[in-house]
């Protein structure tokens, strides 16, 4: 079974046990197990880890997660008794698509969700019409800073938008539903009788591009800093755990980071970091020569071979050295790859998007 200690001290185990018990037992309302799975989160356990331990799927984690935070958030507004309750006892799913809105916006949409029984898809309108209408430089003409007169105007400017007489009247009486103030219906009322269209622009579509290929995929590595070095920086650079699935990493302070190609020699480094160096600081290298060179290295690779190049300390600095023979000393590290810079002749040239290669 997986472990189910906590990586810290924010709960201890008999905390986190109970946590899953009542989460595998469904003990409480959604919004408690919103609040268990957060706490379990963040004392350290994986979504999988609880999945796993108490049949919550991850997906529907974080959906009880936000749900329960938006739910605190209309519970602050003071929504009415009534929302309230309602939430209580379901509607994660209609909660977490108010998870966008400002808190105040929250406990208002809610409301309207509650007034006019909306589902899923009816409430994530809402909540777009609301977002949008509270990114308005001034209020429009005829409508009021009401939330339901926030949801009028959005069915409002689709009307306008439509010469299909059918669909025209489905959107009005939809406008007109939500319409609070009389000059908001009157605004609605009016296109009962304005045929007119007014053409919008399309929205762009998304510029999507899906990774298809390890070498696209970039792996982020810590930089331990430039030669001259000292041991004790490169012993202090903290390994990195990356985040699925596009290899991010979290991290605190002024470390410095670069990203490398998605070589398979990179990626099958436990514990890379880079070292910025030149030529005077390698062995077999040119003195000659002045351009940077990144030196990777694998710090969980210690076992001595004769094949390849380790970092050693040396007087309390970095060294690279070869051994032909096992050493008598501690290797902190394999050098996997070396990277000089791409060679650009001409960089004017190659900022011209319209230079192709033929």
């Amino acid at each position: 079974m997986t472990e189910l200690t906590p990586n810290n001290d924010e709960l201890s185990n008999e905390e986190s046990e109970t946590l899953i018990r009542n989460l595998r037992q469904k003990q409480g309302t959604w919004v408690e197990w919103g609040i268990s799975c957060a706490r379990l989160q963040k004392s350290g356990l994986s979504p999988q880890t609880i999945f796993e331990a108490t049949g919550f799927e991850p997906i529907q984690q974080n959906q009880v997660i936000v749900g329960s935070q938006v739910y605190a958030s209309i519970e602050k507004a003071e929504a009415s008794e009534n929302v309230r309750s309602h939430f209580t006892g379901r509607g994660s799913d209609i909660l977490y698509e108010l998870r966008l809105l400002d808190h105040g916006d929250r406990a208002a949409a809610a409301d309207l969700v509650v007034t006019h029984q909306l589902n899923i898809d009816d409430a994530r309108e809402v909540a777009r019409a609301i977002k949008d209408y509270s990114r308005l430089s001034s209020l429009p003409n005829g409508f009021t800073d009401h939330r339901g007169d926030a949801v009028a105007y959005h069915y409002w400017r689709l009307i306008r938008q439509k010469n299909d007489m059918q669909e025209r009247s489905r959107l009005i009486a939809r406008g007109l539903k939500f319409a609070h103030s009389l000059s908001a219906r009157q605004q609605i009322e009016n296109l009962l009788m304005d045929f007119s269209v007014v053409q919008t622009r399309p929205a762009p579509k998304l510029p999507f591009y899906r990774l298809q290929t390890e070498e696209e995929i970039a792996k982020i590595v810590p930089v331990a800093g430039e030669m001259p070095l000292s041991t004790a920086d490169v012993k202090a650079v903290p390994m990195v755990e990356e985040i699925k699935p596009f290899g991010m990493v979290k991290f605190a302070g002024e470390q410095a980071w670069v990203t490398l190609p998605g070589w398979q020699v990179i990626l099958k480094a436990e514990d890379p970091i880079v070292i910025l160096s030149r030529a005077e600081f390698l062995p077999e290298a040119p003195n000659s020569s002045t351009e940077p060179v990144l030196v990777v290295v694998d710090r969980s690779e210690r076992e001595w071979d004769a094949h390849s190049y380790f970092i050693v300390d040396n007087s309390g600095q970095i060294e690279l050295q070869w051994f032909e023979t096992q050493p008598d000393l501690q290797l902190l590290g394999k050098v996997i790859v070396l990277i000089r810079p791409k060679k650009i002749f001409d960089e004017e040239i190659n900022k011209d998007v319209w230079q192709i290669d033929e």
